[in-house]
């Protein structure tokens, strides 16, 4: 690859701004952590972050966190991804490739609704409201 011009350096700041901009903490109130340890990419982990970055691109929605990880421990689970989203209980759902990914972002970030067919981890009912 040759010597890259001001204007092509541009291009391509511009072209990647937006999935750049999913990494900036700034003004997001939802959080999805995406495991991308040894195990969780031997699982399909790049597959599904790829399609919550796509996915949260796609709808526009500036309040959305993407970040990964390493390992969350749940090996057994993987690909693993934690969801925060305000006024609900922070859950970490297991087993999610690209379809789930899109439940995901469809019925719990959008619809605030859990997908209890795929939780990992949550608080004990008795604390949640």
């Amino acid at each position: 690859m040759g010597k890259l011009t001001l204007d092509a350096l541009r291009k391509l700041r511009d072209e990647n701004k937006q999935t750049l901009s999913l990494r900036d903490s700034d003004n997001k109130s939802i959080q999805m952590v995406v495991g991308m340890g040894t195990c969780g990419i031997a699982a399909g982990a790049k597959d599904t972050f790829g399609m919550i970055v796509d996915l949260v691109a796609e709808k526009g929605l500036s309040s959305v966190l993407v970040r990964q990880t390493g390992c969350m421990g749940l090996c057994h689970s993987e690909p693993t991804v934690e969801v925060t989203v305000p006024g609900m209980p922070s859950v970490i759902y297991g087993n999610v490739n690209p379809t789930v990914a899109r439940e995901i972002i469809e019925k719990h970030v959008l619809g605030h609704h859990l997908l209890d067919d795929h939780i990992c981890d949550k608080p004990a009912i008795d604390i949640v409201k």
